[in-house]
């Protein structure tokens, strides 16, 4: 394999991490919009596109694989391959963490509308826009942005924290709605584990670029 096809290669392989984040990212969408709308059938085909996720990210696995394998490259292109592969596996971990918010709203059931959901939907916006900043700092090779992410999980866990209290205290006050409050601290459990995900790829992004491993999902607070 010449320098220039290898190149292509990874070139390639960038531009499908991008294609499985928009998916992932696309999933999270969807399925905090079915959770706002009490919509089941979105749900059930959120679910159902878990499946082509899956799919796409063995299909770059093994891409990266062959590459490795019929490359054999050099330090540096090395460390970003190995990022791919392990960016790929958070991305994925991403989606199965929508299809679960997905799964949570086929639980609730049947609720009047708009749903109380309290900090929840700000969980989302926030994991989204680290999702987004994430692949961005990935394909900028940008240290810097990807360090800063961090401070971003710091406020998804406060707001993780925020919605256990308020589903606490509306446990103790109506026990009647136990149920139904436990399944939105999973939700934002699912959301808080987004977040990690995204830490998870910054940290790749500072080892591809630096050579160095660093642990920036550690809370400040």
């Amino acid at each position: 394999m010449t320098r220039d096809l290898f190149n292509a290669e990874l070139q390639h392989l960038q531009d499908e991490v991008l294609i499985l984040g928009s998916m992932a990212e696309k999933s999270l969408l969807d399925a905090m919009e079915a959770l706002r709308d009490g919509d089941h059938a979105w749900s059930r085909k959120i679910i159902e596109d878990d499946l082509r996720i899956n799919r796409k990210r063995f299909e770059i696995e093994d891409r990266c694989i062959f590459v490795i394998g019929s490359q054999q490259p050099m330090a540096s292109d090395l460390r970003g391959l190995a990022s791919i592969l392990y960016i790929i596996t958070d991305l994925e971990r991403i989606a199965d963490h929508a299809e679960g918010i997905a799964r949570i709203n086929l639980m609730l059931g049947d609720e009047p509308l708009p749903r109380r959901l309290g900090y929840i939907p700000s969980m989302a916006d926030r994991a989204l826009a680290m999702l987004r900043s994430s692949l961005k700092a990935y394909i900028d090779h940008d240290v810097d942005s990807a360090r800063q992410i961090c401070d971003a999980d710091d406020e998804v866990d406060r707001l993780q924290d925020a919605v256990y209290d308020e589903c606490i205290k509306a446990m103790i006050a109506e026990p009647s709605t136990v149920q139904r409050n436990t399944y939105l601290i999973w939700a934002a459990h699912n959301l808080e584990r987004i977040a990690d995900r995204c830490t998870n790829i910054c940290e790749r992004v500072i080892y591809h670029v630096t050579g160095r491993m660093e642990e920036i999902n550690v809370s400040k607070y």
